[in-house]
């Protein structure tokens, strides 16, 4: 990383970045073309969580290439200057990189939403069983996740 003194080393420190983000970036391969889709998603910890529909363009990628990469940022603020190239923004994000798998089964796709909800609210809902068969969820497990901060 160029500027070092920006990057994020802690895991909990990289850990906190991703729970205080709302959409996660995966990018996926598509021949020699990239293809990035923004993404609701939810964390624990260990595995990035995703649904989607069980058709559409991401799918047919990820069982061509399940390897993806991921991005996350926080805005903190916009930093106004007297001169446009002076003007900068405080922000947090995390990046990381890592094979994409489905998860199969209800209760398995359960636990995916349920982490995908808790990534956004402390209430628990529950999921019928039409809804949980609906949705297709895959999980990524970062082989390496870097952070990098610009804060006051």
């Amino acid at each position: 990383m160029r500027r070092s003194e920006r990057q994020i080393v802690n895991r909990t420190e990289i850990d906190a970045v991703i729970r205080s983000c709302q959409v996660c970036r995966v990018g996926f391969t598509d021949g020699n073309e990239p293809y990035i889709v923004p993404l609701c998603f939810g964390y624990d910890g260990e595995w990035f969580y995703f649904h989607c529909a069980q058709q559409g363009r991401k799918l047919d990628l990820l069982r061509r290439n399940p390897r993806v990469c991921l991005e996350l940022d926080e805005v903190v603020s916009m930093v106004p200057a007297e001169n446009a190239c002076g003007w900068t923004m405080r922000y947090r994000s995390v990046m990381g990189a890592g094979v994409a798998e489905f998860v199969e089964g209800t209760a398995a796709k359960q636990a995916g939403l349920t982490v995908i909800m808790n990534q956004y609210t402390d209430r628990n809902p529950p999921f019928t069983l039409a809804a949980v068969e609906k949705v297709c969820v895959f999980r990524v497990r970062p082989e390496w996740l870097t952070g990098k901060q610009s804060l006051p």
